[in-house]
């Protein structure tokens, strides 16, 4: 999850929990502010009423079988009038209660005024009802309306909280992009600092600087030192080889000399053989190496079989090219016969006399997979863990190496963004696969 998105749900959550709280609140008021709103009316009524009593007034109420007033069209408010016994004091508070009261026939939820008074020596107990039908009403609106404000601000916030982080975090990502993830080569890093008022990324962007000036300067050794091996190593090396190549050619040379002549001469094309493959993966992950080839898979393949042919049939191997579609994309055309010819290569030296070789294609939405199949001896799951590493060579096996050849396609895939997965069992052939991206 992004960090804007982050900061953007996190001030959403917390606004959100902010407006829960009050709207509760709120709700859990309305409740107590409409109860104290009809007692205080409840209240002034019967002081009034009170006020204003007397005998005929009193009569007319225990008589009359109508319990609403004559102004009160819709029944909304009551006055019940009973006599009742002298039973102990009269209490000086009022009481008021919410009820379900049947008045004329009609049911409905009253705020209840209960009071007890007396005139001309008697006790009479007053009822004063008001009904909440329309506290209950404007109540249901509120909360329907506050539900409604809960969510449009839960949209606002989520809508301006991203549009605000994502201002504030333009530089950061910004610096990803173009300092980091667009950077293949030190040397065509751009030092210009992204333009930001804010200090973390500003001290973010000269950090990254600073430190690509470190990296660039090493890769400047790196191809230095590198065009000193090529020169110093290889140069004294093909010398060493004329030289010993020119002894051999005398025909004085006593047999036991010259054998140990040849050994020289072969160790000495070994160790060239090593510093190239070396000079090579160097090169390769330095990305020292153009891309600019249009590379037809299917020929490819047809060249590398050429060049393996003779030892192919040394081997008797049977050797299937089921490549029908293939891929055509672009790339560095000879980096990709090494990669290609490195793993064939790998299938025959590890295959069975009469084995056989299958190489097929897999196409899918989103790559292209090409399968080099063996009937060899196969490799443990250390081995297969281990393949790419650089010297890294099957145990048991006597063939001529240096460990190098799967380092070197790893090396090449990576370069061409291509992923190479081996699967294999001890004793059950290895299948490597290779899939470019589409």
């Amino acid at each position: 999850m992004k960090l804007q998105v982050k900061f953007a749900l996190y001030n959403a959550i917390t606004k959100v929990t902010i407006i829960l709280v009050l709207g509760l609140i709120i709700l859990l008021s309305l409740e107590t502010i409409s109860s104290h709103h009809l007692d205080a009316r409840l209240t002034k009524k019967r002081l009034k009423l009170i006020d204003n009593l007397n005998a005929a007034e009193i009569d007319s109420l225990l008589t009359s079988q109508r319990s609403f007033t004559d102004y009160n069209i819709l029944k909304e408010e009551f006055i019940v009038l009973n006599i009742i016994p002298k039973t102990g004091k009269i209490s000086p508070h009022l009481n008021f209660t919410t009820e379900r009261r049947e008045i004329e026939g009609d049911i409905e939820i009253y705020r209840i005024l209960t009071d007890q008074f007396e005139f001309n020596n008697k006790r009479y107990q007053l009822e004063l009802g008001e009904a909440m039908t329309a506290v209950e009403s404007i109540k249901s609106t509120i909360r329907f309306y506050m539900l409604m404000v809960l969510i449009g601000a839960l949209l606002v916030t989520l809508i301006t909280d991203y549009a605000f982080t994502n201002f504030i975090l333009r530089p950061f990502y910004q610096i990803i992009d173009q300092k980091l993830n667009k950077v293949n080569d030190p040397i065509s890093y751009r030092h210009e600092n992204i333009p930001t008022n804010t200090t973390d990324f500003k001290i973010l962007d000269e950090s990254i600087n600073s430190l690509m000036k470190k990296i660039n300067s090493l890769f400047m050794l790196e191809k230095q030192f590198i065009a000193n091996v090529s020169h110093e190593l290889l140069t004294p090396i093909s010398v060493l080889s004329s030289r010993l190549e020119n002894i051999l050619s005398d025909e004085s040379l006593q047999p036991g000399h010259e054998e140990k002549l040849l050994a020289s001469l072969k160790t000495l094309n070994r160790l060239k053989l090593i510093i190239n493959s070396l000079l090579l993966i160097s090169k390769v992950e330095n990305e020292q190496y153009l891309k600019q080839d249009q590379v037809e898979l299917k020929a490819v393949l047809v060249d590398c079989y050429d060049d393996l042919e003779d030892r192919i049939v040394a081997k008797n191997i049977t050797y299937s090219n089921l490549i029908e579609r293939g891929l055509s994309f672009v790339g560095n055309r000879a980096l990709i016969h090494t990669l290609l010819i490195n793993i064939i290569n790998n299938a025959i030296k590890y295959n069975t006399f009469g084995g056989t070789i299958t190489i097929s294609e897999g196409i899918r939405p989103e790559n292209y997979v090409l399968r080099i199949a063996d009937s060899g001896l196969g490799m443990a799951a250390e081995a297969v863990k281990n393949a790419f590493n650089r010297f890294e060579r099957v145990p048991g096996n006597d063939e001529d190496g240096f460990g190098l050849g799967l380092a070197i396609a790893n090396s090449v895939a990576k370069f061409h963004g291509i992923l190479v997965d081996i699967q294999s069992e001890k004793g059950h052939g290895t299948m490597v696969s290779i899939s470019f991206p589409l």
